[in-house]
């Protein structure tokens, strides 16, 4: 394949003094940690979130310390109303979906790596790159207000389902500024996203050095340039949705609101539009945002894993490359399996059923060369790879939910369960959680200059994927049960009987929680008192362990790049970088 050639010095001068060189900084290693601590931040924010939620399900009428102060109108007295339990699970999601999920694999660790990977000084527009992080900011800043309005966060979930995200302050609390200011919040959120995305795309297109082919690129790498374009493409649909949204709310207009609606018996004034149009476009971005979220984690643990199995992954870069490439063209085309009981058609419900299931092939592809490659490998046991091995786990565990749910017959059922929230939270959620983790513990080093204790990574390993098993796979079980994932109390006949297994998984969550603060002082402790990390303390092979940990401004101090091999020349103990003269060991 032709290859690129990329500019020896950086873009800009070095940043002088602290606010352009911490703050308003246009260095993309820089970015990249104002990225992930964003998203750090923004994760204990929403496990708090869950704790609240999880410790009203187990005893409804406990009152919450401080809760009361915090939120007097949604939780007076310290005990959520059904309302604000419904706020609390719609910031929950908003939270966790776009500002962890989707910021920390692909824009943090994007951003820090990815110029690095292919030999360029810096992304391709360094401005707009740090355009796109405050964007990001302002975003979560407005999400985050929600919480001090007096309206409260909104209740519509974070779907925000058309009418009742529509219609205004007439459906209930927060559905008045909050919902606004939720608009407004993933609107900055798209927008920062769409910049993101094209910087990627260009710096891998235009910026790699020499050498550095489309078939000597880090999977870790192709990840993110694949999951630029399905990014560029999938909020380019959400934004002028919530624009949309935003003015039937605020402008009068009727895109979402049908005429005739009555809510709290006030005839509304508007006529003509179809909820059943929200809802298609929000899932027509909605399931390639599940496959932005884990194909970064593809890309990471497929990166990672060589490393600590000191050996290629089976079948080279191709077969894994070409699997996410065709996971990212297929996400355009299953959106409606998440409107089954929208009263769509038997006939097209069939026309989406089959290709979900077909989309399950290249994801298996991925996941079964993951393992393959486990065979015969002399594996070292260290933080990123256990995290690897526990995404591996996870993705499978979750994965097989996803032959249920795309029956239609079968989804019927289950889709208002607490059975999707656990499909969910394993295959969206807590297997990107522990691609991220690994990711964490793998770059640390090159972040800061500084190892991270491998005891407490264990440690941390360890409770986090017992615990996830506890709280998920019991969720599952309740599922079966017809546990309804949207009530705040388990009131009804047949789930009166089910509240000793919803104790079980809100304790085993809040342990899940709290392990997570070993990580946090981890990091924090590492980032400080850590011993001093080498160039390349594992071994690697690919571009950003050929240059010192952390980088210079320039990521190379002013070297010319040049690559001979590909990115897993690994034969036991014998590893090859990528810029090295000498035969290969792998033949990759």
């Amino acid at each position: 394949m032709q290859q690129m050639t990329t500019h020896a010095a950086a873009h800009h001068a070095p940043p002088q003094g602290f606010i352009r060189k911490y703050i308003f900084s246009v260095d993309h290693k820089v970015i990249g940690v104002q990225y992930i601590t964003l998203s750090l931040v923004a994760a204990f924010f929403g496990m708090a979130l869950s704790w609240v939620m999880r410790i009203h399900l187990a005893w409804p009428t406990a009152a919450i310390p401080f809760l009361g102060r915090l939120a007097p109108n949604g939780a007076p007295g310290g005990v959520l109303t059904p309302e604000y339990y419904l706020s609390l699970m719609t910031m929950h999601g908003t939270i966790m979906a776009f500002f962890v999920l989707t910021a920390a694999p692909m824009a943090g660790y994007g951003n820090f790596m990815l110029p690095i990977q292919v030999g360029a000084a810096d992304m391709a527009f360094p401005r707009l790159n740090m355009a796109s992080f405050w964007t990001t900011f302002v975003g979560f800043a407005l999400a985050c207000a929600t919480f001090v309005i007096p309206d409260g966060p909104p209740l519509s979930g974070w779907t925000a389902y058309a009418p009742l995200s529509a219609v205004g302050p007439v459906a209930g609390p927060g559905q008045g500024w909050g919902q606004n200011l939720w608009g407004l919040s993933i609107v900055f959120f798209c927008v920062a996203s769409l910049l993101g995305s094209l910087n990627f795309i260009v710096t891998v297109i235009d910026l790699r050095t020499k050498g550095m082919t489309l078939s000597r690129l880090p999977l870790s790498t192709w990840a993110w340039f694949i999951n630029a374009w399905v990014s560029l493409l999938a909020f380019a649909v959400l934004l002028p949705t919530c624009l949309l949204l935003v003015l039937d709310r605020l402008g009068g207009t009727s895109f979402f609101i049908p005429g005739g609606l009555v809510f709290n018996d006030k005839l509304l004034p508007h006529s003509g539009g179809s909820p059943l149009l929200f809802q298609h476009l929000f899932w027509f971005f909605g399931h390639p945002e599940v496959y932005i979220i884990i194909l970064p984690a593809f890309g990471i643990v497929a990166h990672i894993m060589p490393t600590f199995i000191r050996k290629a992954l089976v079948g080279g870069w191709k077969v894994i490359t070409y699997a996410m490439a065709t996971v990212g063209a297929l996400s355009f085309v299953v959106w409606g399996h998440h409107m089954f009981v929208s009263g769509m058609s038997p006939y097209m419900a069939m026309v989406f059923s089959v290709p979900t299931l077909i989309i399950t092939i290249p994801s298996v592809i991925v996941v079964l060369v993951l393992a393959a490659s486990l065979y015969g490998a002399n594996i070292r046991f260290t933080t990123p790879m256990l995290f690897c091995l526990g995404f591996i786990s996870l993705f499978i565990s979750g994965g097989i939910g996803g032959f249920f749910l795309a029956q239609p017959a079968v989804d019927s059922y289950l889709h208002a369960t607490s059975f999707v929230v656990a499909h969910f939270h394993f295959t969206m959620g807590l297997s990107a959680i522990f691609a991220t983790f690994a990711g964490f513990y793998y770059w640390f080093p090159k972040l800061s200059g500084r190892m991270m204790n491998e005891r407490l990574g264990r440690i941390h390993f360890w409770l986090t994927f017992v615990c996830v098993y506890l709280v998920f796979m019991t969720m599952h079980l309740m599922g079966f049960t017809g546990a309804v994932r949207r009530y705040s109390a388990f009131v009804d006949d047949f789930m009166a009987p089910l509240m000793p297994t919803n104790r079980f998984i809100s304790v085993a969550a809040l342990l899940l929680g709290g392990v997570q603060f070993v990580f946090l002082y981890n990091a924090i402790w590492s980032r400080f008192q850590g011993p001093m990390a080498s160039d390349n303390p594992w071994g690697a092979t690919t571009l950003e362990w050929d240059t010192t940990s952390p980088p210079p401004f320039d990521n190379f101090g002013g070297r010319q790049m040049t690559i001979y091999h590909g990115p897993m020349e690994y034969d036991g103990d014998a590893s090859v970088m990528q810029t090295s003269t000498e035969a290969s060991v792998a033949g990759t």
